[in-house]
């Protein structure tokens, strides 16, 4: 069996077990078990990967090529590289944490858990997927069960906010699907047969009118699951109405499927039609990281601040991979990796804290770090972190983007990149706030001074997010330089 296959049969029998679980019990040590494994084996592929490329100058390494449909050349193909590896890191460290977060979730246990596992095989998929069609399947699969996940086990306006996160995202799906059967029909070279594959579609000089036809609908099609301004509306719903591992994974996770796909696919299949159309998407993604923190100053739900706060965050991933260059790219994936443990920690912390006082208005909380000192300190550490203080990983990765920016000779891109560095203003003033109104002062309500302990598990799940946070921070070159040796091949393919 191949290593990365495994990614998938793994899952798909954690979820078999799971299905003759008789009770929470069984059910989340069924869901834990499965979970280690997943993080080992991304751990060994870590190393693995490390080893094989010392000896191997190959783009994609541990590939494997199997025909699924003939007709269409459609292939069960698959392949990592060093930014395939990191996200497929990131992926089980949060499926992790958000099952032990789950740890006592008392409705349909059994089912909650066979969604959650299933979410994660998708975004597994997705991430080691070299097969349009096949990357497309997967990416169908992670975003269906957020409808269940949220419609079920959500709180508030749950049918709505499901139902509007679904439609929005199945309709930049049907968009998404053009763009792919686009390229699709223009993947013949010289005569031969047409093709998903992005190595071979890499290799055809796809007419120019086509690639200005078809970049634009890819990349909206992938980067509205990436909260792109104005097409974000869906996130924020989603997010408050969430169960708390869901939101973890949300936004930890399954919206990294959109920088990824516009990177691997939009990009470097379509990089003149990138060239042609990047002053446009960027100023939608200034737009996007500067409303998205101006937004969030003007929440008192801390679910929501935390929602537009990664519409900002994601927002600089898109804004670095349109400037088309290795800087601003190396930061655009540590971006997409801070913010998938920072905001996974957030909103791990917002649910412990939801869970205990029954609140999530900032304005009726107070005084919380002598009542509950653990969660309120590591709240601090993560409003750090997001705020991109140096010796965390935010720092590690917004100055990549942002003197990657700067590399860009035209001056109305060095603009937009000074009018997306004034976010870290705005990020900063509601960072502070909240943890001044929430965290410091008196204690508001008396109740909240017999607030329940914090539990062994949920302190698991915190320590998986937080260890990353500082470890990217502190010692972050090992990882960047892994990622800038995925990013070459892709990069010189763009320019």
């Amino acid at each position: 069996m191949d290593i990365l296959s495994l990614f998938i049969i793994v899952p798909m029998l954690t979820v078999l077990a799971l299905l003759f679980a008789m009770d929470l019990k069984r059910a989340r040590i069924i869901a834990m078990i499965g979970s280690i494994i997943q993080l080992a084996m991304s751990i060994n592929l870590l190393f693995a990967y490390f080893k094989e490329r010392a000896v191997s100058e190959d783009i994609m390494l541990f590939t494997r090529d199997m025909v699924w449909f003939k007709d269409f050349n459609i292939h069960y193909s698959i392949g990592v590289d060093g930014i395939s590896v990191a996200l497929l890191l990131l992926t089980s460290l949060v499926v992790l944490a958000g099952v032990f977060i789950s740890w006592k979730i008392k409705e349909l246990p059994k089912e909650f858990f066979i969604s959650l596992i299933v979410l994660s095989t998708g975004v597994y998929g997705f991430f080691i997927s070299l097969d349009l069609f096949t990357m497309f399947v997967f990416f169908e699969i992670a975003v269906i069960p957020m409808f269940l996940l949220i419609g079920i086990w959500g709180s508030g306006p749950r049918e709505y906010a499901a139902m509007k996160l679904t439609l929005m995202l199945m309709g930049a799906s049907a968009i998404l699907l053009v763009g792919i059967l686009g390229i699709y029909f223009n993947s013949s070279a010289d005569g031969g047969p047409l093709t998903f594959s992005i190595m071979e579609i890499a290799k055809v000089n796809i007419p120019l009118e086509a690639q200005k036809l078809f970049f634009p609908l890819t990349f909206i099609g992938f980067a509205v699951i990436g909260a792109l301004f104005p097409f974000h509306t869906w996130s924020p719903d989603g997010h408050a109405s969430a169960p708390t591992a869901v939101s973890m994974l949300h936004a930890g996770v399954l919206m990294k499927l959109g920088g990824y796909g516009v990177f691997r696919v939009a990009m470097y299949l379509l990089p003149e039609g990138a060239l042609h159309w990047s002053w446009f998407f960027i100023v939608l993604a200034a737009f996007g990281v500067i409303y998205g923190a101006f937004a969030a100053i003007r929440q008192t739900d801390l679910k929501y601040i935390n929602a537009y706060s990664s519409v900002s965050h994601l927002g600089l991933v898109l804004f670095a991979l349109l400037m088309l260059n290795k800087t601003a790219w190396n930061g655009a994936i540590l971006q997409s990796l801070s913010h998938g443990f920072m905001t996974a920690l957030f909103f791990a912390l917002i649910g412990m804290i939801y869970g205990r006082t029954k609140t999530r208005d900032v304005t009726k909380l107070g005084g919380l770090l002598k009542v509950i000192p653990f969660i309120s300190a590591t709240y601090v550490i993560a409003g750090l972190a997001s705020l991109g203080l140096p010796g965390f990983s935010g720092f590690v990765a917004e100055m990549n983007i942002f003197v990657g920016a700067f590399e860009h000779p035209e001056l109305p891109y060095r603009i937009a990149t000074i009018f997306a560095i004034s976010a870290i203003v705005v990020t900063a003033v509601y960072i502070l706030r909240v943890v001044g109104i929430m965290l410091m002062g008196s204690v508001k309500n008396d109740s909240f001074l017999a607030l329940e302990k914090v539990t062994w598990y949920e302190k698991t799940g915190i320590f998986l997010m937080l260890l990353p946070i500082i470890g990217i921070g502190v010692a972050p070159f090992w990882l960047s330089e892994m990622i800038m040796k995925s990013i070459e091949p892709f990069i010189q393919g763009v320019l």
